[in-house]
């Protein structure tokens, strides 16, 4: 038994795909742009969180070991 194709399915799912390549995506670069500077302003504020607090750190303990 063979299996029959029917056209009219296979014809829609061509049009679907030709329909949904038409359709493309755009972006606003502007929003990207943005993006990527808060993350670059974050990023900044999180290495100076973190660089403070290891000078803070290495100097509570070289307090410690001058005093003893």
């Amino acid at each position: 038994m063979k299996k029959k194709i029917d056209n009219n399915y296979s014809l829609n799912l061509i049009l679907d795909k030709k329909i949904s390549h038409d359709h493309i995506k755009t972006t606003n670069i502007n929003i990207l742009l943005n993006r990527v500077k808060i993350e670059k302003k974050n990023d900044f504020k999180k290495k100076i969180y973190i660089s403070s607090l290891m000078f803070l750190v290495v100097g509570f303990f070289s307090i410690i070991v001058l005093s003893t």
